[in-house]
């Protein structure tokens, strides 16, 4: 062995990160409930995801596209309707949802019993997005559309007008 491999330190590698049960940060926006399992900040931002506990009855968002980011959603349990354009798909426990950028879309629970969901991003973006909701509505006020809109259009967000 060399004398620089005797007193040179050890490098160290990539970070593992775990989030337990219970561990994570928390976002509320109105009946949603989200937990941030990986925010980018392990992934150099590649990606982000969350689980997301929907009450019964809980609307989603307007349909909207993404330009800049990739979304899947893994339901874990209850039911999800998920909205592309003109379409509604009843998505199931065990159910992937793909969407690309560009694609029309929305979700939400048109159910009597609450639905799980994970939310794979990538990259990473959208974390911020719910982020900057709830600061918006920290103070017990109400998001109002253009609030919404404006929020939207800094994470390469828009609706999408020309569907149903």
């Amino acid at each position: 062995m060399t004398d620089e491999a005797k007193t040179s330190e050890p490098q160290a590698g990539p970070t593992v990160s775990v989030v337990a049960p219970g561990d994570g940060e928390t976002i509320v926006l109105g009946t949603t409930r989200m937990r941030v399992l990986e925010d980018g900040s392990h992934t150099g931002h590649r990606l982000g995801m969350t689980e997301s506990v929907l009450a019964p009855h809980t609307p989603g968002p307007p349909q909207h596209r993404h330009a800049r980011h990739d979304e899947g959603f893994y339901v874990l349990s209850g039911t999800v309707r998920f909205t592309v354009g003109d379409r509604d798909h009843d998505a199931t426990a065990g159910t992937f949802v793909m969407v690309p950028p560009g694609a029309p879309h929305t979700f939400a629970n048109v159910t009597d019993q609450s639905a799980v969901m994970l939310s794979v991003f990538t990259p990473d973006l959208y974390v911020q997005y719910f982020r900057d909701l709830q600061s918006m509505t920290a103070d017990g006020g109400a998001l109002t559309p253009e609030a919404g809109l404006r929020t939207m259009s800094r994470y390469a967000t828009e609706p999408a007008t020309d569907v149903a």
